[in-house]
């Protein structure tokens, strides 16, 4: 899959990084995942385009992590 978003150039420059480690790529890319959610929670709770692309970044977030081995983390039905 060819990723040319700046979400996903962002997600390749974490995982490809030869100087960080596992556990240093998972918590950056963490960090990304609930940027993306917050920004989901935003356009859901205001007027903002729903459909801006929050929801593939956080796709692209999650299978990023999923690559890595990262456990995933269950939120509740309120929490997006």
């Amino acid at each position: 899959m060819q990723m040319d978003t700046p979400c996903e150039r962002k997600i390749r420059k974490i995982v490809e990084d030869p100087f960080a480690s596992k556990d240093i790529k998972i918590q950056r890319l963490r960090h990304l995942e609930n940027d993306a959610r917050a920004l989901q929670r935003a356009a859901s709770e205001s007027s903002m385009n729903s459909d801006d692309g929050w929801q593939a970044e956080l796709r692209y977030v999650r299978l990023a992590l999923e690559a890595l081995g990262a456990k995933r983390i269950r939120k509740g039905a309120a929490s997006l």
